[in-house]
């Protein structure tokens, strides 16, 4: 289903002690597959009560760059009114995070 060049990424965040998710999954989790061989994201999913959640933040980071972070966290700001609005955009800067990781454990040393 993905290509030998795509890697699987999870973001994690807090998110407030009274949202569902919280209640539901301890923490908010976002996945994403990312090919590397453009950074862009190729599927996403999230850590929601609702599946619409889910499917709705999916639209919002599929197609982008992994480092176009101002576009997708403006993206949110304007599209996601959720109560996890802004552990959306923590979970994504922690997945950034890891993905930049994973890219450099996967660089040949010839490359770096």
């Amino acid at each position: 289903m993905f290509d030998k060049d795509t890697i699987y990424i999870v973001g994690d965040a807090q998110s407030s002690s009274n949202n569902p998710i919280t209640q539901q999954f301890s923490a908010f989790f976002i996945g994403l597959v990312v090919d590397t061989s453009n950074d862009k994201i190729v599927e996403a999913a999230c850590s929601s009560t609702v599946q619409l959640t889910s499917d709705f933040a999916r639209s919002i980071f599929i197609g982008h760059s992994i480092f176009d972070s101002d576009a997708i966290g403006e993206e949110i700001r304007y599209r996601y009114f959720g109560s996890s609005q802004k552990t959306l955009i923590a979970a994504f800067k922690d997945a950034q995070k890891k993905y930049k990781q994973a890219i450099a454990v996967r660089t040949k040393p010839e490359e770096r």
